[in-house]
């Protein structure tokens, strides 16, 4: 049994939150609720919690000020975090540059079950909380180009540069990446996400099943129907309907 703490001044949806955890779920207690920074820092800091379901507007602040609070006071975080936002475009980016559950307001109940079996399948391996600390890293900066990712595998959450991250291939639903001086990763998702996230970094969608970073981009051969030769000396196939824009892009390196 997983333990969980609800944090929303949204009484109703709090409600909401608790009926569809107990119709699609036996595996999620419910120890607690909260609908304030203040009463937030106390349930946790009282209950210790598993996962905390976090809104990011709160009735004295966000959700952001009960993490920042909370890491100040005891060094670190050791509960699974798991947003409940409207959909915000800066925040969304920053939960998936930091490997961080969201759900988006109004609840899906798939989208909740999705969650569910996250955090039942990353419960058990992680024991590192640092992508916590980079989510508030990118919060308070207020930047846009985030500088580094956290991969979450079956082993725990990882954190990479994302300037060391040579290409990236899609394995059915899942993508593996190929990074700097490091093993191959795979990852449960699928390459179409990491391209939304990655494109305006410099990577580039060249084959349904590749995204390159173009910084790695050792050589561009035209003849066997086109590929690209990478820094890791693999060859990358290059998709007809990609030639005319990867060489652009190519000149405008």
């Amino acid at each position: 049994m997983i333990t969980a703490l609800l944090i929303d001044d949204d009484k109703h949806l709090r409600e909401g939150l608790k009926a569809l955890l107990d119709r699609y779920t036996n595996d999620i207690y419910i120890i607690g609720e909260a609908e304030s920074v203040k009463t937030g820092i106390l349930a946790i800091e009282k209950l210790q919690p598993q996962v905390i379901f976090l809104d990011i507007h709160l009735i004295d602040g966000t959700g952001f000020d009960i993490l920042e609070r909370l890491k100040k006071t005891n060094g670190k975080i050791a509960s699974h975090i798991v947003f409940i936002t409207a959909h915000e475009k800066y925040a969304v980016k920053a939960f998936k540059f930091s490997a961080l559950d969201f759900i988006l307001k109004p609840i899906d109940p798939e989208e909740l079950q999705d969650t569910i079996a996250k955090i039942k399948e990353i419960s058990s391996s992680t024991k590192s909380f640092d992508h916590i600390d980079l989510l508030l890293e990118n919060i308070r900066k207020k930047v846009d180009n985030f500088k580094r990712i956290a991969l979450s595998t079956s082993d725990g959450i990882h954190l990479f540069e994302v300037a060391d991250i040579i290409r990236l291939e899609a394995k059915g639903n899942y993508t593996e990446f190929f990074i700097k001086n490091h093993k191959p990763v795979l990852i449960s998702k699928t390459l179409k996400e990491y391209e939304e996230m990655l494109t305006e970094q410099g990577f580039e969608r060249i084959h349904q099943s590749h995204l390159i970073n173009l910084s790695f981009l050792k050589s561009y051969i035209k003849t066997d129907g086109g590929y690209v030769i990478m820094a890791d000396n693999t060859n990358i196939p290059i998709a007809q309907s990609k030639r005319e824009k990867l060489q652009e892009l190519i000149k405008a390196l």
